[in-house]
Formats: structure tokens, sequence, C-alpha cells
């Protein structure tokens, strides 16, 4: 049963309120990473008063403080006063997680937050009553093929990647280390796009090797732009749904599966399980929902997402586990790794 709610939130509803305004705390942290607001903070070696920010970033003072206030409300900046002027400075959190410099940035993610999920969360009402995407209201494209929208030109390309290679930085040693997978030594992680999944298991297993698979297009905009100089992972053009599939022990699964119909994903499974030897495996990477549908919150906000922009959506482990074995996979197994992500691996 749900936990019933205090006399208090009923005598005056501050949680419901907090989730009105959620969208509004976004959108202020979406504009200060499109300002150059963390970055400039964190280079800077003093406080900067809303005048200095604002000639900085070619901005109003009046806009500007009242940003940077905000921020400081919610627990993103510091603020100060320093001969009678507020003077602000960046977290720990801020500097790490939200100047682009920083080597666990979040920037591309919120980029790509601010630019295409947003606006297509807009259209939300359209997507529920329709059940389809809303690529076609939200950007003019067709809805039927989601990575031409998601890949519709260089800089779009180059968000979607970023947000990728924000979310492995982030996430990818818990889900790579999730499991003890050192008996794997050839990896291929389909559809890797920048590569930080793969460097994270790269790094978690050096006796291994680890191959990145993905359309040509993007592997070579991986290499252009996303390359590291002491990389050890290696980078393959193909196409896991109209190509072959390399030889190999394991093969991940990371994010794929939540884009595509329950008959689409289980199709690649059964590829992938023709190309795997006996004891191979394959890893599925995926935010799990809970069996009783109480949550989590953000798998549940994320099959909502998978609503408004593909033709997929989260799954509870159940789900996983039948079409793995519908596709020939047997020992299935789960970790929840209580961050974002969740891991499952299945053998041949």
């Amino acid at each position: 049963m749900a936990e019933r709610l205090s006399q208090s939130e009923l005598d005056y509803p501050f949680k419901l309120l907090e989730y009105f305004n959620g969208f509004r705390v976004s959108k202020v942290i979406f504009s200060a990473c499109e300002l150059g607001v963390f970055d400039l903070l964190l280079l800077s070696q003093k406080p900067l008063s809303a005048e200095l920010v604002a000639q900085e970033l070619g901005a109003s003072v009046d806009g500007i403080e009242r940003l940077l206030d905000v921020l400081v409300g919610v627990d993103i900046l510091e603020v100060e006063q320093i001969d009678g002027t507020a003077c602000y400075s960046g977290t720990d959190v801020a500097n790490l997680y939200l100047a682009k410099g920083s080597a666990k940035s979040l920037h591309d993610m919120i980029i790509y937050q601010s630019q295409t999920i947003y606006p297509l969360w807009n259209n939300m009402v359209h997507a529920v009553r329709e059940g389809k995407n809303q690529n076609e209201k939200t950007f003019g494209i067709s809805p039927e093929d989601i990575f031409q929208t998601i890949y519709r030109s260089e800089e779009e390309m180059l968000k979607f990647m970023g947000l990728m290679n924000s979310t492995w930085i982030l996430d990818g040693h818990d889900i790579v280390t999730a499991f003890n997978l050192s008996c794997f030594k050839t990896m291929v992680d389909l559809g890797g796009c920048s590569g930080a999944l793969a460097r994270e298991l790269s790094k978690a297993y050096p006796s291994s090797s680890v191959t990145v698979l993905d359309l040509p297009t993007v592997i070579q905009t991986a290499r252009q732009h996303f390359s590291e100089q002491d990389d050890t992972i290696v980078f393959q053009e193909g196409d896991f749904f109209g190509g072959d599939i390399p030889p190999a022990d394991l093969y991940i699964l990371a994010r794929i599966l939540h884009d595509w119909k329950e008959e689409k994903c289980v199709q690649l499974l059964k590829k992938i399980h023709a190309c795997c030897q006996p004891g191979g495996g394959v890893l599925l990477v995926e935010a799990l929902l809970f069996e009783n549908r109480r949550g989590p919150v953000m798998a549940q906000i994320f099959s909502l997402n998978m609503l408004v922009q593909t033709e997929g959506k989260e799954h509870p482990p159940s789900q996983y586990s039948n079409m793995l074995s519908f596709a020939g996979f047997h020992n299935v197994q789960v970790c929840r790794t209580g961050k974002s992500y969740d891991a499952i691996l299945a053998i041949k």
C-alpha cells in the first residue's frame, strides 16, 4: 500500500509544489551550463560578483544575479559578502559534475537534456494519447527511424554521443564490476558509441580485448572526437541489426534493448546467441523497473522518455529474462547497482 500523506502535506502540499516546480530547477541548471557559468566560476581564482559574471558571459546583470541566486538556493553554488557585494563560487559538486572541463563532467548530458529531451517532453500529452514517439511534432522528422532522428546532423550526433560519454563516465565502473567478467577474454560492445563504457571494461579487465561496434558514421565521429591517447579499445564499423557481428566471448548491449519493441529485441538476442560459443554470454545494461510497478522513479521516467523518443520502453528483470530465455540463453543473473543503470548477465 502506498504511504499515506501526512496531515501537514494534506493541509499544504509542499511536496506536490516541489514536483510542480521541478522543471524550473532543471532549466536553471541547463541554462547555467549553456551560458558557461560553472566553467567561469571553476576557472576563477576567487568568488565573482554577478556583475563580473554577466560581463564575462555577455549577459544582463539582473538576469545573471537571479540565476545565480537560485543556484545558491538549491546548493549548487556558494555566495558570500565581500566588501558589501554578493560574490559567487562553485560548490564541489558544481566543479566536479557541471563544469565542462572536469573529468566527471555531465555537461554534455545536460546540453542534450536541455536541447533535445526537453522539447520532446513538451509533447508528452500527444505521446500518451497516441502511444508513439514525438520526433515528427518536435523536430519534423519521421518517427519511424529513431536513429535517423537522433543522428540527423553532425551537431546532433555529437550531442547524443556526448550524452552517452557522460553516462558511462558516471555509471560505467559500477556496471562493468557488477559481475566478475574476467573469464571473458574478448568483449564486443554493440552500439558502444563513444567508447566510454568500453574504456571502463578495459580498465577493469586489462587482460581482455574490448571492441566497440557501431555504425560507420558513429565510429568515425568517435575516432575524431572521443579517442584517448592511451586507448586500448578497438573501434570497428558495422551494423549489428543488418550486418555481421564479430566473434566474441561476451557481447554488451548497453541502453540498446530499451530503444526497440520486444520482437526486435528478441531478434537481436537470437542473432547474438548464434554468434556465441558455449560458455559465451551477453551483458544487458538497462534501468530496471521493479516487478511490483512501484519504481524506481528514475527508471519509470526513463520509460516515459522511451515513449516520446523511441519505440521501446524500460522493463522489469523478468521481462528481460524471458527475452533472453526465448533467445536461448540461460543462467540469467541480475544485479541492481543502486545507481541509474543495472546489469543482467546471461550465458549460452
